[in-house]
């Protein structure tokens, strides 16, 4: 019997699917706003009061408290939007590779570079 991608898991990894996207949501439009100077600046004035005006969840609003980026991961958060949230935190894919993977920053880039995936 043949599987199909669902079945596939990768440690460190989340599925994002239809049921993770509605999940996000929120969580998403929250990351996706941060593409604009005025919206990290109101986020970095009050957090709490910007997190409600995109309505999170409270786990979604727990991890943003913990910058627990996993945690968001697990919220329905989609990869491509925490990079904005991220990079309030001043991470950037290769420490977010490091989190997923339970390695250090330099470990995952060494880890990046052995397996030939060039310049990091």
């Amino acid at each position: 019997m043949a599987s199909n991608y669902t079945d596939r898991q990768f440690q460190g990894t989340y599925l994002f699917d239809g049921q993770m996207a509605k999940k996000g949501y929120g969580l998403n439009k929250m990351c996706y706003s941060f593409n604009d100077q005025a919206a990290r600046d109101e986020f970095n004035t009050d957090p709490e009061a910007y997190c409600e005006k995109f309505k999170l969840t409270e786990a979604q609003k727990e991890a943003i408290r913990n910058r627990d980026v996993i945690g968001l991961l697990r919220e329905g958060g989609s990869i491509y939007y925490l990079a904005k949230f991220t990079g309030l935190l001043k991470l950037n894919m290769q420490d977010i590779g490091g989190l997923q993977t339970g390695m250090s920053t330099d470990e995952f880039k060494a880890m990046l570079e052995k397996n030939g995936r060039g310049e990091v």
